[in-house]
């Protein structure tokens, strides 16, 4: 994938999975990487291991939620990102068969946010983190993710953004 002179997104971009990703997507020359995260403390981080790289890839931290379609928009409104990484999700178990619907409305209802803004947006590639729990899901993590999949899986048929999924685990 080419992200030289390009806006690239990587939403959870505190995260685990979504810092690694802004680490290598750091060596690929982007015009400008927009770091968007809920929290503060990990966007902070990432934010700071941006500056200390110190290359020509402009940095942009974004504080703010995927769940907040409104959010979402004005950040592709005033961006227009060419890319998109979505690493952004809750991912552990526990957690997540305690607060179902936590699970549903960041996975789910923040992953169809993102796919209806970046249809609005013509937004060239959309790649989608997900799991291997995915693949026969036995518990909410699997079942939100499997359903993510499954959106923008359907969403590639009619549309000119490039969809995938990449699954880890």
């Amino acid at each position: 994938m080419n992200f030289q002179d390009k806006r690239v997104l990587v939403t959870g971009a505190g995260g685990s999975i979504g810092s690694e990703l802004v680490k290598q997507c750091l060596g690929y020359s982007p015009d400008l990487l927009l770091l968007f995260d809920q929290s503060e403390h990990n966007l902070f981080n990432i934010d700071n291991y941006c500056k200390k790289i110190r290359n020509s890839t402009g940095i942009h931290p974004i504080l703010g939620d995927i769940r907040d379609k409104s959010m979402v928009n004005s950040v592709f409104n005033s961006f227009q990102p060419h890319v998109v990484l979505h690493a952004a999700a809750y991912k552990h178990v526990p957690m997540q068969e305690e607060h179902p619907w936590e699970a549903v409305l960041t996975n789910i209802q923040g992953t169809l946010n993102l796919i209806d803004v970046s249809e609005e947006y013509d937004v060239n590639r959309f790649v989608l983190v997900s799991t291997d729990k995915a693949v026969n899901p036995t518990n909410i993590m699997g079942a939100t993710k499997r359903v993510a999949e499954k959106l923008i899986q359907s969403k590639s048929v009619d549309s000119t953004v490039k969809y995938m999924a990449v699954r880890f685990g």
